[in-house]
């Protein structure tokens, strides 16, 4: 309808109709909501009559007159404004059953959810609507497929963010570098997944839902609503100023199924990905099960050792010890300044038994012997410890290589645990998500 040949009369409905919402929002009373005047009577226009039949629904009187009107003039507007705004001041049972089809519309994963419906779907979440609004939100759900193949990882991320970037097995505490090898890691990290994934969806659940009195809905359903119905009443306002992005279905459904959404809210998206979650355990379940490689290679001291079940590949093990007993001994060739030395304290005795100066010859052939002898001892003492290091790097090399083995069989037998824990949490997680959310 073209109200611009009576701007005055659409200026006064508009302002009414947000005063009433403001009333409504404000949990007023119906004796104190102003009665509309005579110039908010705007013929020809859906606000006009749905206005006038919210008041007397308000009043709990017959509606059925001016709801008709309303109806022929623009019948989607004319029940979203009545669902929310019975909605909104804690009325919403009140509402006619086919008055929620109207208003929702159809779902569509191809077309984002409109603002009005995701204000329904919240009002209807939060109880608003009685049991019956959760079944009607719930089908018009389950009426649209989605796919039970769809990006299992972004539904696990939603349901379990802020995962670990590493998970050691009690069995590798003592050989970190063991749980970064892919083989043995992904198992445990499926494990730790798939037990989080069970604590997440037992936590929605087994909350209950808030009560579906005016004072436990959540503020923003009531924010979010009131946004709604204001850009029902004066649409030129959403127009003219910055618009909400509507989002796609999954991403609403993603959104509600994190751990900072209202409980009501991820009990329903749950309930929708259950198919999704459902198959993503059972991948992870499977991901335990794989048997741990027969043979790992992983450095030990700086030296690739390869591990076996039976132990340490003797190849492997003894091209590592090799290399220790090369790199651990220090290459000092000949001693030639000690010889040198002696050389020296032999010419300088010589010199002394040939010269009537004997002292001095034979101070300096001491000293330069003592030089000689002191540069040998060092040596050899550098020799010895040498070789006590390679000893002490060859006996720890063999140590570690038969440590890293009993953990490989102790992760073995953890293994069959972890599997066993896994077959038991799918379980339990299937029967959680057979259950769904409950509607009362």
């Amino acid at each position: 309808m073209d109200l611009t040949a009576n701007p005055h009369a659409k200026t006064e409905l508009h302002r009414y109709a947000e005063a009433l919402l403001t009333n409504l929002a404000a949990d007023a009373t119906c004796s104190t909501i102003p009665a509309p005047a005579s110039s908010t009577n705007v013929p020809d226009y859906w606000l006009s009559p749905a206005v006038e039949a919210l008041l007397l629904l308000l009043r709990e009187q017959n509606a059925l007159e001016p709801l008709g009107r309303a109806a022929q003039l623009d019948e989607r507007r004319t029940t979203l404004f009545l669902c929310l705004s019975l909605a909104l001041c804690g009325q919403g049972e009140r509402i006619h059953a086919s008055w929620m089809g109207t208003a929702f519309g159809e779902l569509s994963l191809d077309r984002p959810v409109s603002h009005g419906q995701r204000a329904l779907w919240l009002a209807a979440a939060q109880g608003a609507y009685g049991p019956a609004g959760k079944i009607f939100v719930l089908r018009k759900l389950d009426a649209v497929a989605v796919p039970s193949r769809s990006e299992p990882a972004r539904w696990l991320s939603a349901l379990t963010p802020h995962e670990p970037s590493m998970v050691v097995p009690p069995s590798l505490v003592d050989f970190p570098e063991l749980a970064e090898f892919p083989e043995l890691a992904q198992p445990v990290q499926a494990s730790a997944q798939l037990t989080r994934l069970l604590g997440r969806c037992t936590e929605i659940t087994t909350t209950r839902a808030a009560g579906t009195g005016r004072t436990s809905r959540a503020l923003w359903s009531a924010e979010e609503t009131l946004t709604v119905l204001r850009g029902l009443v004066r649409p030129e306002r959403v127009v003219k100023g910055p618009q909400r992005p509507e989002k796609p279905l999954i991403e609403h459904l993603l959104e509600d199924l994190r751990p900072s959404s209202d409980p009501a809210l991820a009990a329903i998206a749950l309930h929708v990905a259950a198919p999704i979650v459902r198959a993503a355990a059972e991948s992870l379940t499977r991901a335990t099960q794989v048997a741990p490689p027969e043979s790992v290679s992983i450095p030990l001291l700086g030296h690739r050792v390869i591990l076996r079940p039976a132990g340490p590949d003797p190849e492997s093990l003894a091209a590592a010890e090799r290399h220790i007993a090369v790199e651990g001994v220090q290459t000092l060739g000949k001693p030639w300044l000690a010889y040198s030395l002696l050389a020296l304290a032999v010419t300088a005795l010589v010199v002394a038994a040939v010269t009537p100066a004997t002292l001095p010859s034979a101070v300096l052939a001491l000293l330069l012997a003592a030089g000689g002898a002191h540069q040998l001892w060092s040596r050899r003492r550098r020799e010895r410890a040498d070789a006590e290091y390679v000893t002490k790097q060859l006996s720890e090399l063999r140590e570690l290589a038969d440590g890293a083995v009993w953990a490989l069989h102790e992760y073995a037998r953890e293994a069959d645990k972890r599997a066993q824990g896994a077959s038991s949490d799918l379980a339990e997680l299937t029967r959680l998500l057979r259950r769904g959310p409950r509607a009362a």
